[in-house]
């Protein structure tokens, strides 16, 4: 569609039964759909994993540092266990200012606990002397489990979050802090040849080059994972447009020749003969009925129908050819053929008489007319592929289609629902799935089709 512009910016209120915005409404929601469902996997992930590694975390400390002050980092760790679950049950896609509120809490229980002394170490270190044991480093697990659930900007901001409370933490220690004299001492006069070992390991030191440094790479790791979710979540927008634009195509050809188009190049273009069962169904009497009716009245009429039988075929894994005014012709075997192709037709055939009875019954109960259909199936070989050249179309030609259509029209003067050649009844005995499908069908024998030289035999479902 070719745009227009114009030097003088237009605004307009756009109606919501635009086609246009009514595409987008759909894009929209199949990428939301998308991001819910990424996020709500993602979450679970998240929290599964750290279900497993703190408690791995908890096992290691209490082993390489058998002391009962220990438990105080457990119940630390215990408490982002519990926090995990409470992010689960509040994240969701968009702004979330419980689910920000909880990261939040990570990061600012995580640096507590490394930074503030442990309430029930006997040691009493000095604090700075904390920063010595490398905690920082516990930080890439919030960070990485982050990436799982997180869009890019999230990721990117628990980096600045973490950088920011990290650094802060070392700040508070520093200006609240009391300095241990008497160790500075002690170890001023032990290292005294050594003055670079000596200021390494200064007991009143919070070390900032160092702080700095671990915020700067923790950063950059985070701005290369934020890059990398922002990546995925292009790639899921994209797999969103092509849900779309599936969905799109699912309106107007059978979901199996979707599936075949959208999985190989060119899979229908080359055209070849194959066996297939052919199905036609059309309203008896509809000129009768759409006399004196409204054309809106007409079109929903037809809309019914056709939907409900469009839901047969394609529940039974059949391809909707083309829709015929009241009526419709499908196939079974294409594009690409199945085992039971035949019984498939003959259980949508019945399938299609039963949808049109509970039907008729919702039509009475509203007293409105009830509506009668003839079905006409038949197996035989058929020529299919694309026509067209720039437009294609998928078609299936030959005489069999012309035996099943000429079936269709033989139920008026057979009574019947349903007319079924011979060779697709003993296609469906061959398959081996004749159970309840035969029952009730009557053998019409040396039945006169025209343009079919000689006569054949004709399987009915009478009329009840």
């Amino acid at each position: 569609m070719a745009e227009t512009t114009s030097s003088v910016p237009v605004t307009r209120r756009r109606n919501p039964r635009d086609p246009i915005l009514q595409d987008e409404a759909l894009e929209s929601t199949y990428i939301r759909a998308a991001l819910e469902e990424h996020k709500r996997r993602g979450v679970e992930m998240a929290v599964l994993a750290r279900w497993i590694i703190m408690p791995i975390v908890a096992l290691f400390l209490v082993l390489v540092y058998p002391s009962p002050s220990q438990l105080y980092y457990v119940a630390i760790l215990a408490i982002l266990c519990v926090n995990g679950f409470f992010i689960r049950r509040f994240a969701r896609v968009g702004r979330s200012q419980a689910e920000v509120g909880l990261i939040m809490f990570d990061l600012v229980l995580m640096t507590f606990g490394m930074v503030y002394p442990n309430p029930f170490d006997q040691q009493d270190l000095p604090v700075p002397l904390i920063y010595q044991y490398d905690n920082f480093q516990y930080f890439f697990i919030i960070l990485a489990a982050g990436t799982l659930a997180y869009s890019w900007r999230t990721v990117f901001g628990i980096g600045v979050w973490a950088s920011v409370i990290w650094l802060g933490g070392a700040g508070l220690a520093w200006y609240f802090m009391t300095p241990n004299e008497d160790l500075a001492r002690v170890m001023g006069e032990a290292l005294a040849d050594w003055p670079h070992v000596r200021d390494l390991y200064d007991p009143n030191s919070i070390g900032f080059r160092f702080r700095i440094q671990e915020a700067m790479v923790f950063l950059m790791v985070a701005a290369i994972l934020a890059q990398s979710t922002r990546r995925f979540y292009q790639m899921l927008d994209h797999n969103a447009d092509l849900a779309r634009e599936r969905a799109n195509l699912s309106r107007y050809f059978s979901p199996n020749v979707v599936a075949e188009l959208s999985q190989n190049d060119e899979p229908l273009k080359q055209v070849r003969t194959s066996q297939v069962a052919i199905l036609f169904i059309d309203i008896v009497g509809f000129t009768r009925l759409a006399a004196g009716r409204e054309a809106v009245a007409v079109i929903e009429l037809l809309r019914g129908f056709h939907g409900r039988m469009e839901q047969e075929v394609f529940r039974h894994g059949g391809t909707l050819d083309k829709y015929l005014g009241d009526g419709l012709m499908a196939t079974f075997g294409t594009p690409v053929a199945g085992a039971h192709d035949g019984s498939n037709a003959l259980a949508c055939a019945r399938a299609m008489v039963r949808a049109l009875d509970q039907w008729n019954l919702e039509r009475k109960r509203r007293g409105e007319d009830t509506l009668d259909a003839g079905i006409g199936i038949h197996f035989g070989e058929v020529v299919q592929g694309d026509i067209g050249a720039n437009r294609l179309e998928y078609a299936v030609i030959g005489t069999a289609v012309n035996v099943a259509a000429r079936l269709e029209g033989m139920t008026r003067e057979l009574q019947a629902r349903i007319a079924m050649s011979d060779s697709l009844c003993q296609r469906v005995h061959a398959e081996g799935r004749m159970g309840d499908l035969l029952e009730g069908f009557t053998l019409q024998t040396d039945q006169t089709l025209r343009g079919l030289q000689g006569p054949i035999n004709v399987w009915t479902l009478p009329r009840q």
